[in-house]
């Protein structure tokens, strides 16, 4: 599994960060990013549960 942000769609609230701060990361400007790699096994339940929670819905797991 790897994931994606969208920055058009990302409008900073954080909440990927506090549900999965080893997979996302926020920029200095204030926009989250994901982990460019595969995503481990053991974070794949806390990632789908900040896709399903990010207000924006700015997260997307890709191929």
């Amino acid at each position: 599994m790897k994931v994606a942000v969208d920055e058009d769609r990302c409008a900073g609230h954080g909440m990927c960060l506090t549900l999965c701060p080893e997979v996302f990361s926020m920029t200095d400007d204030g926009w989250a990013v994901a982990d460019p790699g595969d995503v481990p096994a053991g974070l794949e339940p806390a990632v789908r549960e900040a896709i399903d929670n990010c207000p924006e819905r700015a997260i997307r797991e890709i191929d």
